[in-house]
Order: C-alpha cells, then structure tokens, then sequence
C-alpha cells in the first residue's frame, strides 16, 4: 500500500454560489495554501463554515478528499479536478474513501503535536455543492459515483502541511465503511440491524439523530 500523505491543504473564504434559482452565502470554493495550518476542534484555522446546520461542528470538523476519488471523476467533469474543488480542507493521496470505516484514525505527523483526525461520515452532495461545480445535476451525478470523501473530528489538535505524511489505524471491522454510510442515507426501507450497526460506530451527531429518528419509526 502506497504512503497516505497530505497533497494539498485548502480553505474557504465566503463566496457568493449562484446557479440558476440557487443561491447562497458559502465557504465551500476552497484553495489551496502554503506553510502549516493550525487544525483545531472546529476545523481549520481561516477557513469558514456558513451553513452550520447542515456543516461543520465537531463531528464533521475536517472534510478529506483523495487524488484517487478525484481520478473516477475525470471523465465526468472534462479532466481531474484540482485540489479543493469539492470543498476538501486536505487533499490525500493513497485512500479511497468508500472503503475506509467508521472509526478510523489518522495521525499526522509524530510525538506530542502530532494531529489525530478520527473518520465520522461520508459526504453527503447538496444543491450549494452542485451549484459550485456548475451542474445542476451533479448531486446526482456524486451519488452514483459513490466516492464520498471523508469527514472527520479532531481528537488531537496541532499543524498541518503539504506533504505531511498519515498513518491509519484502521476502525473496528464491524464498523460500517464509508460506502455502507453512504448508501444507508439514501435507504428508505433500512433494517433494524443496519441502523444499530451504524450507532454502535463513531459516527457524527448529524448521522446519530437521523438514525435514531429511523430507528425509532420501525415496527417493535
């Protein structure tokens, strides 16, 4: 397995995103930056969250994007994005995101100031992440790629940079993969065991309140 490593770090300043009767305030045109970035609870310094109910938070503090999800797209979108085009805080090489679990940590760097991210959901498309690639049709078009990139809270905070390298340490193998997340948010019909499954993981708060509600709308 080849090295995982940091290729781009990438924040966001609020930008009009406007595409036919979409608009909204958004920080998700992210771009890539030089030198250490400080990573904390809340994500990244200078970066900008604005959709707050739907983004961000502790749970969903880092958003990961992978060189190798970026490739399946190429053909899509006319070539391979560049860094930060799906609203990612780090762009990684050496991962695809739909295989990796629930649970799963990342450190970055070594000793004491090393960075730990801890994997919570998988993206989720919505109109304002359309309307920034200019295609309204590209919810869709993100759901059958299946390739969600990853979301993740900060359980140790430090700096970050280009080139940094990342060790896994794998989640619990009964723990839901990212795919499984994926396609279980799209489930209207889920099983009682597919959603116990999920709240037995770390999962982030958005994903636990939904599953909840689901679960608790089955048959005794």
């Amino acid at each position: 397995m080849q090295p995982v490593k940091i290729v781009s770090v990438n924040i966001g300043e609020p930008q009009d995103i406007r595409l036919g009767k979409h608009h909204s305030l958004s920080g998700i045109d992210k771009k890539a930056v030089t030198g250490p970035v400080q990573v904390g609870t809340l994500g990244l310094e200078g970066d900008h969250i604005l959709s707050k109910k739907h983004h961000g938070g502790p749970d969903q503090a880092v958003y990961l994007y992978s060189l190798e999800d970026y490739d399946a797209f190429a053909e899509k979108l006319g070539g391979v994005p560049v860094p930060g085009t799906f609203g990612e805080n780090l762009t990684v090489s050496g991962l695809e995101s739909a295989t990796v679990r629930i649970g799963t940590r990342l450190t970055i760097g070594e000793g004491e100031g090393a960075v730990v991210l801890e994997i919570t959901a998988p993206r989720i498309p919505c109109a304002t992440f359309a309307a920034h690639i200019g295609d309204a049709g590209f919810v869709k078009v993100f759901r059958q790629m299946r390739r969600p990139g990853l979301y993740a809270r900060v359980l140790h905070a430090g700096v970050v940079k280009t080139g940094d390298l990342l060790t896994v340490q794998p989640g619990d193998e009964t723990a839901p993969t990212l795919g499984e997340q994926f396609e279980l948010f799209y489930d209207p019909n889920p099983s009682r065991s597919e959603l116990e499954r999920s709240l037995a993981a770390p999962i982030a708060i958005r994903s636990r309140t939904d599953y909840l509600e689901r679960l608790g709308r089955l048959p005794a």
